[in-house]
């Protein structure tokens, strides 16, 4: 009798007991974690895992997230390297000419001049030292290239506002560059009527000369 008096009493006091655990929140939760095996984060906590999963991808390598669509070079640039990250604006290695008819492509020794101390054992600039070695111009791949009977003056189109990306493309986030612009005829002419420039047949074909 004395037993199942003591057993009555054990009973009554767990269930006034347990309520009160469950009114403390850190106690509710771990008490509801030990009764399923399992965890539950909290929202900021979820938050913060997302946070810390999307900033584990943004972080990857550029080169691994996006496709290389264009041709492979002889010597692997990265104008999203150079002219995003870097901020280095297209005229410092695309040198205009004497008469700033045409852009120039710079040579290896002209690159060398930052890569005697920069990335010096990256296997891009290794091959690009032996290409300045060897006084060789490095055969690029060319991604825009115009017929012969077209005219075209870097001058004049940046004289009028002209940017290097109307025509190029977004090059400052390409690792590397592809085909992305339309340089036909068409493409020109609409051009150059959005912009009231002249589309006389002399303008770019310079007939008579």
């Amino acid at each position: 009798m004395m037993q199942s008096w003591r057993l009555v009493s054990l009973l009554a006091l767990f269930a006034f007991w347990i309520p009160s655990l469950g009114s403390t929140p850190a106690v509710a939760a771990a008490f509801a974690q030990n009764s399923t095996g399992t965890t539950t984060n909290s929202p900021a906590q979820n938050n913060a895992a997302s946070s810390s999963s999307s900033t584990a991808q943004e972080t990857t390598s550029p080169l691994q997230t996006e496709p290389l669509r264009g041709p492979e070079q002889p010597v692997p640039f990265s104008h999203k390297q150079h002219a995003g990250t870097l901020k280095m604006p297209c005229e410092y290695c695309h040198t205009p000419s004497r008469s700033g008819e045409t852009l120039t492509i710079p040579r290896a020794s002209f690159c060398m001049h930052c890569h005697l101390t920069i990335a010096t054992d990256n296997a891009g600039v290794e091959k690009l030292a032996a290409y300045a070695k060897s006084n060789t111009t490095i055969p690029w791949v060319r991604i825009y290239e115009l017929p012969s009977f077209v005219g075209f003056s870097h001058k004049v189109h940046l004289q009028h506002g002209a940017t290097c990306e109307q025509c190029h493309g977004a090059v400052a986030e390409r690792v590397r560059l592809y085909k992305e612009s339309d340089i036909s005829m068409a493409t020109c002419v609409n051009c150059h009527r959005a912009k009231q420039a002249s589309i006389d047949c002399n303008t770019c074909h310079m007939l008579e000369q």
